[in-house]
């Protein structure tokens, strides 16, 4: 059986109007929970008073119409209608002499108890007929014969027990100052998580977050220790990677400095070539090894104003000198705040990276409201949509879809990412419709960058 849009689509309604956050969630249920729980009080109020003012009217009123009713059975006729304005209540009335008595019988339990005491309250009087009328509600018309034969009808209703208006105000009180108190102790609850949360985002490159307040209550305070002692330990091991890094570098750099030497005194030219383009990339790859390590283990550059279109104007009149003209496109028209050394480190690798694989590179800049991106385009044969993502991490190349000739230590890309984190931007890649690659560097104009 085919299911209709509209019921399809009914989960999907649903979820999204849920809240999705904890502190939301979390007080919805309090408030809509005490909610219910103050109307179930109200409902459970409302019946035992109708309860017992049913217990009373069956003990009391019943009693009232009949002697009521004994009273005009014993006054002369003459003096019977003088006698109704005084015994009339606000729930009962007489009425002399045969009046068309028309309705229903009585068809809600309540009625037919009202009614039953009735009857049963005036025997020995012969009760002719007792229906339901509509108007008012719930009242009753009893047609009683007296002791002279004569008859008089008996209008009688069912009154409910009231309520005072103060008392639902004084629920609807009581669920603000509940909902007041619940709002607050989920706020209690769901700061710290805040914090930690907003602590865990800003735990960058560097390690250099301020550490969270251990106090409040005690689980509050437990996990602020865990934080603080997970980033020391975390910056402890970074740290511990950058050194050994860099002692690898510099333990082999003496090694391939002798290699270097002894390749000189080769005779065979051809394996002495062979030999240097394999120490040079030794040496490439340790060197962009540390720097790799340095980016991980945090920027100490000092976030600043700068001229970005002069930077730019720059970097392609070095490119253009070496003869790789790189255009740009666009210009950022304000100085923006940032890391100019890092950022330049980041366009270099992204434009080396398109020289390597496209014989045509530009520069696009393009600035909105607080927003620069910076993009890097090349018409080489791009990336799998696939492996967009992979190529940002160190070591990982896509030989079989680019270039196998270009070589390449696979760091220059995860490099230019992590400078990018560092400095509050986001860096992605694209494949362009009409052939090549985007790298795409959006930044902050306005803002200093973490750090």
């Amino acid at each position: 059986m085919a299911t209709t849009p509209a019921l399809s689509q009914t989960p999907a309604a649903w979820r999204r109007l849920v809240p999705r956050s904890l502190f939301a969630r979390v007080t919805l249920i309090i408030v809509v929970g005490l909610a219910i729980a103050q109307l179930l009080t109200f409902a459970a109020i409302r019946y035992e008073r109708d309860t017992a003012l049913r217990e009373l009217m069956m003990i009391g009123i019943e009693r009232d119409i009949a002697s009521s009713v004994a009273i005009l059975d014993r006054l002369p006729a003459a003096e019977r209608a003088g006698w109704l304005d005084r015994l009339e209540r606000r729930n009962y009335r007489f009425v002399l002499g045969s009046e068309p008595v028309t309705g229903t019988a009585p068809d809600s339990l309540a009625l037919q108890q009202f009614a039953d005491a009735i009857v049963d309250a005036l025997h020995p009087f012969a009760v002719l007929k007792v229906v339901e009328v509509a108007s008012p509600r719930e009242s009753l018309q009893v047609a009683v014969r007296l002791a002279d034969g004569s008859e008089v009808t008996v209008h009688a209703r069912r009154v409910g027990m009231p309520v005072s208006g103060w008392v639902l105000w004084m629920l609807l009180g009581q669920l603000a100052v509940l909902a007041a108190c619940a709002w607050h102790a989920m706020r209690l609850v769901t700061r710290p998580l805040a914090q930690l949360a907003a602590a865990a985002d800003g735990l960058g490159p560097e390690l250099k977050t301020q550490p969270l307040a251990e106090e409040g209550p005690t689980e509050v305070a437990h996990a602020a220790r865990a934080f603080n002692a997970m980033q020391r330990r975390i910056g402890g091991y970074m740290a511990e990677r950058v050194e050994i890094l860099a002692a690898i570098s510099h333990d082999l750099q003496t090694p391939i400095t002798r290699m270097r030497l002894r390749t000189e005194l080769m005779d065979n030219e051809r394996d002495q070539a062979k030999f240097r383009q394999d120490l040079d990339a030794m040496h490439t790859l340790v060197r962009e090894g540390v720097t790799y390590a340095r980016t991980l283990h945090g920027a100490t550059e000092p976030p600043c104003r700068i001229d970005a279109d002069a930077l730019f104007e720059s970097m392609t009149a070095d490119y253009e000198d070496v003869g790789q003209p790189v255009p740009i496109e666009g210009r950022a028209g304000a100085p923006i705040v940032t890391r100019p050394n890092a950022l330049r480190r980041i366009l270099m690798n992204l434009i080396d990276n398109a020289l390597k694989f496209g014989s045509e590179v530009r520069l696009r800049v393009h600035a909105e409201a607080d927003r620069l991106t910076v993009s890097v385009l090349d018409n080489g044969p791009g990336i799998p949509p696939a492996e967009l993502q992979a190529v940002l991490q160190p070591f990982y190349r896509v030989e079989g879809s680019r270039n196998r000739g270009t070589g390449g230590t696979g760091l220059g890309l995860a490099i230019a990412h992590q400078l990018a984190m560092a400095m509050g931007a986001e860096l992605t890649l694209h494949n362009r419709a009409e052939g090549g690659l985007e790298a795409r560097l959006t930044m902050s104009t306005r803002t200093a960058t973490p750090g």
